[in-house]
């Protein structure tokens, strides 16, 4: 479902930050993106997006190249989850901003099928629809931007950092909505996680990560045994 091939990605005037990136996550992994700081975790979120552009190497999502596909295409396919909600909210209400979201990638629906499909979002994430975005807390931000993705029924879903900022009990209810997703309609999720916990509990994959390379991917359980790998990882 989603392919890097020999990746490579540089900032303007800040040299290379992805060096030869390759791997591949079949339909239905849920894998995490771990590493230091500078490692390169958040550019190949954002690469996997299509937010940023390959150079050199090519990634397919689900066999269309990004660089090809067009910005319309690959919202239907992937939805992102940025580290902070507030640069992803842009509506008034949470009903206007899943409905933002619905009328974006769903523009072929009849208004009636948006509304209905709305409200079912707003009841499974427990809102009723008329909360002001930004007079919530941080958690609950997050799960708005949460809920607006999942109306838009996305086959990836790409995180970047998902629980910063979120307390025990919104984590726990953020990250079991994201895997019942995953388990429920088979979406494949690619996470990129600070926190090691977060990951044992959720993750079935880990993409080992340090100065822009990918030194490791396997296994989570099998990956966090090696001692020598996690001490190059930092």
């Amino acid at each position: 479902m989603i392919r890097f091939e020999d990746v490579s990605f540089a900032y303007p005037d800040q040299g290379s930050s992805i060096h030869n990136l390759s791997f591949e996550l079949a339909r239905g992994e849920f894998a995490a993106v771990i590493g230091a700081n500078g490692a390169g975790k958040s550019t190949t979120a954002r690469l996997a997006d299509g937010l940023l552009r390959p150079s050199p190497g090519r990634i397919l999502i689900d066999g269309e190249d990004t660089r090809k596909s067009q910005v319309s295409a690959r919202a239907r396919k992937v939805g992102f989850l940025f580290q902070n909600p507030d640069r992803q909210i842009c509506r008034n209400t949470v009903r206007e901003e899943i409905l933002f979201g619905l009328r974006t990638v769903r523009s072929e629906e009849g208004e009636s099928e948006l509304q209905a499909r709305a409200e079912r979002i707003l009841a499974e994430f427990s809102f009723t629809g008329d909360e002001e975005p930004f007079a919530l807390s941080r958690g609950q931000r997050q799960r708005v931007a949460l809920a607006s993705i999942f109306a838009a029924e996305p086959e990836v879903l790409i995180l970047d950092e998902p629980t910063t900022g979120l307390d025990y009990r919104e984590c726990c209810h953020i990250m079991d909505q994201i895997r019942g997703m995953n388990e429920e309609r088979q979406v494949t999720v690619m996470m990129v996680c600070h926190d090691m916990e977060v990951v044992l509990d959720y993750a079935r994959k880990a993409l080992v990560m340090a100065g822009g390379r990918l030194l490791a991917a396997g296994p989570v359980r099998e990956v966090f045994r090696n001692r020598e790998l996690m001490e190059k990882a930092s």
